[in-house]
């Protein structure tokens, strides 16, 4: 088989990139390890950045989205007792995120890609990668018991941070920089109405919390736990009765519950991967970068990786140009530490640290008061939390 650009990963990132470049009239193939249903089942963030707003919509596939997500102008920020409203498109001149789950992102992009014909190869294994660092990359994979190859010009790692893609970069190539964080969040999803048309934000001296939603009746909440937690230890009426007892009296006493439809325990960390450009190779998504779940950055940096890319393919085959494909890595990555650092202010100043005690809190709380009376600490971070542009 011979294709322009081979994507490794049928997650939204890889499909969003997928899309674009069908859109640009450039041949593209998708392979990916798992199933559609698999890929489908993962429960995974749901908000949406402006710049994601704006790449589904130039995809084509904004239809959906806009009918059915939850345009969110604001936040909200609960510490000492009360709430303090963000007021995201006041602040950033009219942008707002939207709400809208990641699953249903992921099947809006599958759907067009279905309807358009086009390749995607699912339940490939042993998928291998070769001769990146030179004019004629290959992918390799296995299916029914045979091998098969993709011949082409590029290869765009979409596939995670467990894919192939970075794996398959020599270590000496590679600089990683990570932090890993003493807690986790413990998620449940319900079909109950969300406490609040607006997520909340919430530092306690019991921990942080977050109240988020899917749709008008299907929830999303956190708590933070030590790292060491296991699910098993709580039972749907534990985490009820612990986030009721982080929320000011009002949602608390808005609170509704039910059973759990998903329970998990998310890890806190950050990761990221330097360059991300090897040879004819792109790595994209989570397989260049990590983010802590706390300012919603993980799709939306993926997406954000996708529109640089897509742009620079179109550059090289419609302009003859190499310049987007040679910048590629560092203006993703200057996009990258900005996220990093805006994902890693928030995770700081709304998570309970053992190690800081009751200063820690008293300081944060400050800090906390600061930027909801300072205008200009609350549009930095409306500004970050709305999503940077692409330059």
């Amino acid at each position: 088989m011979r294709t322009q650009v081979a994507i490794i990963g049928a997650g939204p990132s890889g499909l969003l990139l997928g899309q674009l470049l069908y859109k640009a009239g450039i041949d593209a193939v998708i392979v990916e390890r798992q199933s559609p249903d698999y890929v489908l089942g993962r429960i995974r963030a749901g908000v949406l950045e402006q710049v994601s707003i704006d790449l589904l919509d130039k995809a084509g596939v904004g239809q959906r989205m806009h009918a059915e997500g939850l345009p969110h102008g604001g936040i909200e920020l609960l510490f000492k007792g009360a709430r303090h409203r963000i007021d995201l498109e006041g602040l950033t001149g009219g942008k707002h995120v939207m709400v809208y789950g990641q699953t249903e992102v992921t099947r809006d992009l599958m759907e067009a890609r279905s309807a358009a014909g086009l390749t995607t190869i699912y339940q490939a294994g042993d998928v291998t990668l070769h001769d990146f660092d030179g004019a004629q990359p290959k992918v390799r994979y296995t299916k029914d018991g045979q091998t098969h190859e993709i011949a082409c010009d590029f290869i765009a790692g979409c596939d995670g941070y467990h894919g192939v893609s970075r794996a398959s970069v020599p270590e000496s190539a590679l600089r990683t920089y990570e932090k890993v964080y003493p807690f986790g969040w413990l998620g449940v999803l319900a079909d109950v109405p969300p406490v609040s048309h607006e997520l909340i934000y919430a530092n306690t001296g019991r921990g942080f919390a977050l109240c988020s939603m899917r749709s008008a009746k299907r929830s999303r909440y956190y708590v933070q736990v030590p790292m060491e937690e296991k699910v098993e230890n709580w039972s749907d009426a534990a985490f009820w009765a612990e986030l009721r007892n982080r929320l000011d009296p009002e949602a608390a006493e808005r609170l509704v519950t039910g059973p759990s439809l998903e329970k998990s325990i998310a890890p806190l960390r950050s990761f990221v991967a330097e360059p991300m450009r090897f040879g004819r190779l792109f790595l994209a998504g989570d397989a260049a970068h990590i983010v802590p779940p706390t300012g919603a950055k993980g799709l939306n940096l993926a997406a954000s990786d996708v529109g640089y890319l897509s742009t620079a393919f179109a550059e090289y085959y419609g302009e003859k140009s190499p310049v987007g494909i040679d910048t590629y890595s560092d203006r993703c990555l200057r996009r990258v530490w900005k996220a990093e650092r805006f994902s890693w202010w928030f995770t700081s100043l709304m998570h309970r640290f053992p190690e800081t005690g009751e200063f820690g809190q008293k300081i944060q709380e400050a800090e906390l008061d600061y930027l909801v009376q300072s205008k200009a600490a609350s549009t930095a971070l409306a500004e970050n939390y709305v999503g940077l542009p692409l330059v």
